[in-house]
């Protein structure tokens, strides 16, 4: 039973919760950009954390069904259609044979999520089915590629409908202001007090340069008294701060080694949230503490994983 790719979207990856364990190799994790959108999803459904799902950034993506099951919608509001009735994000819907669901324009966010009941079929490659173009790896056909028009995205029919709607609390406006919190990183020192100053008082906006690598920032720009570093293991959620002085982000498709010196690096939860930024909007950075990003954490994990 499946889905029938009618048209893939600008850009729908399929993605699981990373690929762990191959960062010495040169191979970086991949996974869903936003994980607060993605493990939501498999909540609403009862599914395992894990199960395979798209991440549809976007929007423009149409499915055909070819049997009964339910999904589950979260993240951007990309302007979704069952059957050209519109429906909204951070819900569960029960599909039949035949039905058509669609996506847009963005309304609100960037990257949306759809789940089905039990995940999404997909042979896993280094032991993720998360898709990364840049190394070639994972996805439908396991050599990295987004899904195409044809593509065949097989599950498990689930006939008795699933009804669920996330709790209000849980779902984020992503057209409001954005605060990130940043932890200092190894190279802090070497950011003067007036440049770090600079770095929490000024307003960044998202540049046309972001995709699944990183967030190019642009606003006023910072400087390091190092002129480079020697190469070392770069973290999701890193800022990197090259010799313009333009804060980068790295994200989940991010080289695994990197020399620029990093000002500090945000939580997986805060960079999910600015994965969700489109270009022209403002990021604004403060100080965060390592254990309050760890209680975060914590608890986040605890409603997700009980």
């Amino acid at each position: 039973m499946s889905f029938n790719v009618i048209n893939p979207g600008m850009l729908t990856l399929i993605e699981d919760s990373g690929r762990q364990g191959f960062q010495h190799l040169g191979i970086t994790t991949g996974g869903p950009m936003d994980e607060h959108a993605f493990y939501w999803a498999n909540r609403l459904l009862g599914n395992s954390p894990d199960a395979s799902q798209l991440e549809i950034t976007f929007g423009q993506l149409q499915l055909v069904a070819n049997a009964a099951t339910s999904v589950a919608i979260t993240g951007a509001d990309l302007a979704a259609r069952l059957n050209d009735k519109p429906i909204q994000p951070w819900c569960t819907y029960a599909l039949k044979k035949g039905d058509t669901l669609a996506f847009g324009a963005p309304v609100n966010g960037l990257r949306a999520y759809l789940a089905v009941v039990g995940g999404f079929q997909v042979e896993e490659k280094l032991g993720s089915a998360s898709t990364v173009k840049r190394e070639q790896l994972g996805g439908l056909s396991g050599n990295g590629d987004p899904l195409k028009k044809g593509d065949v995205l097989h599950f498990t029919p689930h006939a008795e409908p699933i009804v669920q709607r996330a709790p209000k609390w849980t779902i984020p406006d992503y057209n409001a202001p954005l605060e990130l919190g940043v932890m200092p990183a190894y190279q802090n020192a070497s950011f003067s007090h007036d440049e770090q100053m600079t770095f929490f008082t000024n307003n960044y906006e998202v540049s046309q340069n972001i995709d699944r690598m990183g967030y190019r920032l642009s606003g006023t720009p910072i400087k390091s008294c190092l002129d480079g570093i020697i190469s070392e293991g770069i973290a999701f959620g890193a800022i990197q701060i090259p010799n313009d002085g333009q804060p980068i982000v790295l994200m989940k498709d991010r080289q695994t080694i990197g020399g620029y010196p990093k000002i500090g690096c945000l939580s997986s939860l805060g960079a999910g949230q600015l994965s969700q930024r489109q270009p022209g909007q403002i990021v604004t950075f403060t100080s965060m503490d390592v254990a309050d990003a760890e209680v975060e954490r914590r608890l986040f994990n605890r409603v997700i994983f009980g």
